[in-house]
């Protein structure tokens, strides 16, 4: 493998482990793999699949969470706000997990994109919108 093919590779990877600065802010699972993918693309033409690959996959993950978050902020809200605080926790807790669980999966599927990247693959994401065709 010449020097330009690990490069491909590398920075390939690290377009879709760059999901994983969503854990340090909060929309860094989307702006990681669109900044390497834009300072990338143009020099390493290889990148571009896996660069919108990457984003599509996390911009999906980050539009669930929004709505989640916004039927979760609804009802938990409501049940507060109108007299019955412990049905909060009822309705909050199970859709708090369920977002929980979809998170994790989405690490999981970064790190084995990422993974496969490096090993010249192109990786598919389940379940992602193509909103960068």
């Amino acid at each position: 493998m010449d020097a330009r093919e690990q490069q491909v590779h590398r920075w390939s990877m690290l377009c879709h482990l760059a999901a994983l600065a969503g854990f340090f802010f909060w929309p860094g699972n989307v702006l990681g793999p669109l900044i390497v993918w834009q300072l990338k693309k143009n020099e390493l033409p290889e990148i571009d699949e896996h660069g919108k690959a990457a984003f599509n996959f996390q911009l999906t993950l980050f539009i669930v969470n929004v709505i989640v978050k916004f039927v979760l902020a609804s009802t938990v809200g409501y049940h507060v706000f109108w007299g019955a605080p412990f049905l909060a926790f009822g309705s909050g807790f199970g859709l708090l997990t369920v977002l929980s669980i979809i998170n994790v999966i989405g690490w999981v599927l970064a790190i084995v994109a990422g993974i496969r990247a490096n090993n010249g693959e192109l990786y598919k994401y389940p379940f992602s919108y193509r909103f960068v065709r």
